[in-house]
């Protein structure tokens, strides 16, 4: 394999500015943002985000944030769903504590001013596929993220030691010796800076932008995973995307998630003559994980020569529907569609990358100085399906956990001088000719979601690596002054790894789908690890970790 350069762009110690910082958090969302609020007021937090705090994949969250708060519910019941749906991989310690911190996160953001739905003066809780109880909490009946985000955002402006800088492109991590020191950065105003820092955080979301479907935003691509395995940690579980199967799919239009409570809430899905099929592939019908679900809808456009598949709500009480999806009914209503009476034309799309950078109970990852939380991670909470409402929660918890450790790191080391290494990268020759970055990137979108989305295949993965591989051949070397080239880049890199990885494991598992090998095997209960420079995957068998049923 092809491998490209350590950094994407020369810099020098004395031909761009410096910026010090305590703690350094790359990413403006839930995760990023827990984080900064968990950072001793004594140290300074700078926050580099590449739009603005309303910008992220954790705003548009619809669903909500799981977790034990009906007292017919238990903890135990939470953990096996989550396993359950994670098809054995799952880290079952990490389960726990996750689903533990639960209650406690979700009553700090009701603190903090977050306004979740009520139902007779107790929160209102939904429920969702593969979940046993009803244990979702939600707010603004279907915009969950964007309340969330609302409340957390005013939280963090409020902290007198966090510099926010909107519009900056983290280009990549800056190491010295094999620990990660900060990063360099660019916006439009300032170009190139080095931001140097005591502890660094990464919580730069996903990568849902690689498919041509997807409900992510475009800033979701995946820029934190590739600049982490650029810098030398340890990324792992690429192969495994989860798709959403519910998007709501007209041409022309905007490919929005409509939420998994919809079909909590009683949703039937049907195919083109109006024949309800979920009950012929599983006995949870609508309410099953959405690996099944997202499987079953692939097979029935097949099988129908259709595009998509239906949502119909149309048994249910219009009113209620209506009451309880208002942005969902608002958004069909554009296109002339009444939510509660109309069939709804929906398919799956890209929706949370499981995989990322490795890290430990508290966002560590494998690079010295450097920590991570929500999406970017593999944390080993989702195993190969996440379930549907733990992706905030997970963000909640590793945020505050990693704020909380970088901050007492970087107290520790506080009595020390910044010492700037005398570290340059130099400029390359020029790769002559243009490129259409924009031409490379649909490319790079419509390959993937053909050979490398629900299905995949042997031939259609080798086909896919075969494409990738010769256009981070000739995109890699070259250094670009703009963040459309990076990020390119970057996509080109995580494309690969996703790849190289679901040609690896031959087998079925959650959300990794391999119609030439459709039986899930004991042989690969293992994690696919990968780390630049090394000689190729380490395979990290799972001994007491899950289930392997």
């Amino acid at each position: 394999m092809f491998e490209g350069p350590r950094y994407l762009v020369s810099f020098g110690p004395k031909r761009v500015p410096h910026c010090f910082t305590d703690v350094l958090i790359l990413g403006g969302g839930l995760a990023g943002l827990r984080a900064a609020l968990e950072v001793d007021p004594g140290l300074s937090i700078t926050l580099i985000t590449k739009d603005d705090l309303r910008e992220s994949s954790s705003q548009y969250a619809q669903g909500g944030i799981a977790g034990v708060i009906d007292p017919e519910d238990r903890f135990d019941n939470h953990v096996a769903d989550t396993i359950a749906a994670g098809g054995g991989l799952c880290h079952q310690e990490v389960v726990d504590s996750v689903v533990r911190e639960a209650p406690d996160r979700i009553a700090e953001l009701m603190e903090w001013g977050t306004r979740f739905d009520e139902q007779d003066g107790a929160l209102a809780l939904g429920r969702e596929g593969g979940h046993s109880h009803s244990r979702i909490v939600h707010a603004l009946g279907d915009a969950t993220g964007r309340e969330v985000m609302r409340a957390v955002i005013e939280r963090s402006k409020r902290l007198p030691n966090l510099e926010i800088w909107p519009d900056t492109f983290t280009i990549d991590l800056v190491t010295c010796d094999g620990v990660c020191r900060g990063a360099i950065a660019w916006n439009r105003d300032h170009g190139k800076t080095l931001v140097w820092a005591r502890r660094t955080i990464l919580s730069t979301g996903g990568a849902g932008q690689l498919y041509r479907e997807t409900t992510n935003p475009e800033t979701a691509s995946g820029d934190g995973m590739a600049l982490a395995w650029r810098a030398g940690a340890v990324v792992r579980d690429m192969e495994f995307m989860q798709f959403h199967p519910t998007v709501l799919y007209i041409p022309g239009g905007a490919r929005t998630l409509i939420t998994e409570a919809v079909r909590g809430a009683g949703a039937h899905l049907v195919d083109r003559d109006g024949r309800r099929f979920m009950p012929e592939f599983d006995s949870r019908a609508e309410l099953a994980p959405r690996d099944v679900v997202s499987r079953a809808i692939t097979e029935v456009m097949h099988r129908t020569h259709h595009a998509n598949v239906y949502l119909d709500l149309s048994h249910l009480d219009a009113a209620a529907v209506r009451g309880r999806f208002p942005g969902m009914a608002a958004t069909c209503a554009k296109f002339g569609l009444d939510l509660a009476r109309d069939r709804i034309p929906v398919r799956p799309g890209a929706h949370y990358m499981i995989g990322g950078v490795e890290v430990d109970d508290t966002g560590h990852t494998s690079l010295p100085g450097l920590l991570a939380a929500g999406e970017v991670t593999s944390s080993g909470l989702h195993g190969a399906n996440r379930l549907a409402s733990n992706s905030l929660l997970e963000g909640l918890v590793y945020g505050a956990r990693a704020g909380r450790a970088a901050s007492e790191e970087a107290l520790e080391a506080g009595g020390d001088d910044f010492r700037v290494p005398a570290l340059a990268n130099a400029r390359e020759g020029e790769v002559n000719g243009p490129l259409d970055l924009a031409d490379i990137r649909n490319s790079l979108k419509s390959l993937m979601w053909r050979h490398v989305g629900v299905e995949r295949s042997a031939d259609s993965l080798g086909e896919a690596f075969e494409a990738v591989e010769g256009w981070c051949r000739y995109v890699l070397p070259r250094q670009f002054q703009s963040p459309e080239g990076w990020q390119l880049q970057n996509m080109l890199e995580v494309a690969r790894l996703m790849i190289r990885s679901a040609i690896l494991r031959e087998e079925t598992r959650g959300v990794h789908v391999r119609r030439d090998h459709p039986d899930r095997s004991d042989d690969w209960l293992a994690h696919i690890a990968w780390k630049r420079g090394g000689t190729g995957p380490q395979v990290e068998r799972l001994a007491g970790t899950g289930q392997a049923g």
